[in-house]
């Protein structure tokens, strides 16, 4: 059957507005490039997404305006099974031909596994996960169970890291899989100039600005950077780090650090949730984006970088050197504060900028939403 043969239908089953953070982004911005490829899509996002006491950060939810161009709504209670088959008996009514799932955390498995079990049943409809991780960052027991609960249920996987396409072997042996770039997120306005920027945060232009941007968790390594900038080459440079997000764990060891290394007058924190509208300042204003990770699958800040053509800096893990070419668009280092330090080094003595925020524009060229809803299509057609 030709693509173009047959309008589609689809339903994204996963977080939106007012719910906050990286993957209720993509959803919003997957959802509008599928309804620009032609396919009629929607978002059936959760009423209850975590209870409160496995949330850490401060909250779940937006205070902004939500989107006004994709259709969003809010319905599913992810620890209510009686919630998760009124929810399957609207899809199934609904009959789309296939829903997307959002994988991100094993609890999530017995809720989104169920709704694609009873939304397939007696249907033609068939079920795609993205899998943005499969083993998660941080290990707890039942992991595994519900994770194989879930895939069980799905007809085809896309992963967005190579790596998360490989750990998908230890759960299903289908072929029906992909690997899709994670890609670009568009959402948070035009680029500004660097110097309009430093002037809304109030940042001093003769600085030098590294940004650590996100939530702050102990894979995401924020202490090797910190670490990483006591080192006498960066104190000559006059090298400046911005900690931009909200802390979901204990600031105390972070802070003691910052005090062992006498780095108060170094070290910018603006460590809380970061709106969208105020996202371009932070990524405009840095020279270099450090993300000094542990562990990763995919990342979406390198995406948000790649928007804003800003060089990078990613540690040899999961997907990240998959994204981010080395010595092309930034460094790829390992996951030491020498080897971090050195590359911070390395790109301000060596007056690197303009070179890898010239690489980025021809490199972002990878990364298009419309790639990423072609192949989303040709999976669901290899499903048929």
């Amino acid at each position: 059957m030709n693509m173009s043969e047959k309008k589609l239908k689809s339903i994204i089953i996963g977080p939106a507005f007012p719910l906050r953070g990286g993957i209720s982004n993509f959803n919003e911005a997957l959802c509008r490039a599928m309804n620009q490829s032609g396919i009629e899509t929607k978002i059936i996002s959760f009423s209850l997404q975590y209870p409160s006491f496995l949330f850490p950060g401060k909250t779940q939810y937006d205070n902004g305006i939500g989107p006004k161009d994709i259709t969003i709504e809010t319905k599913i209670n992810s620890i209510n099974p009686f919630n998760w088959i009124n929810v399957a008996k609207q899809i199934k009514n609904e009959k789309p031909d296939f829903i997307v799932l959002r994988y991100w955390l094993p609890f999530m498995g017995p809720c989104l596994g169920t709704i694609a079990k009873l939304s397939k049943k007696n249907s033609t409809i068939k079920a795609i996960a993205i899998t943005d991780n499969v083993i998660p960052h941080e290990k707890r027991i039942g992991d595994s169970a519900f994770t194989n609960y879930f895939i069980k249920q799905c007809d085809g996987f896309i992963a967005m890291s190579k790596s998360v396409l490989d750990d998908l072997s230890s759960f299903t042996k289908t072929s029906q899989k992909l690997f899709l770039p994670h890609p670009i997120y568009n959402i948070f306005g035009e680029k500004v100039s660097k110097k309009d920027a430093l002037n809304s945060l109030h940042l001093n232009a003769n600085d030098k600005h590294v940004l650590f941007f996100g939530f702050i968790r102990k894979y995401k390594g924020l202490d090797l950077l910190i670490e990483a900038m006591a080192d006498k080459r960066l104190q000559d440079l006059n090298v400046k780090l911005i900690i931009a997000g909200e802390y979901y764990e204990d600031a105390t060891p972070y802070n003691q650090l910052i005090e062992k290394h006498h780095l108060q007058n170094r070290i910018i924190l603006k460590t809380e949730y970061i709106a969208s509208e105020d996202v371009k300042n932070y990524f405009c204003a840095a020279d270099i984006i450090a993300q000094p990770y542990r562990t990763a699958t995919q990342s979406g800040v390198t995406q948000i970088a790649y928007h804003f053509e800003k060089p990078m800096l990613v540690t040899h893990v999961g997907g990240l050197p998959e994204i981010v070419p080395h010595k092309k668009v930034g460094y790829v280092t390992e996951v030491n504060v020498l080897s971090i330090a050195d590359a911070i080094a390395d790109f301000y003595l060596h007056h690197k900028e303009a070179e890898f925020t010239q690489n980025t524009i021809e490199e972002k060229k990878r990364f298009e939403w419309s790639s990423f809803v072609d192949g989303l299509k040709k999976l669901y057609f290899q499903l048929k």
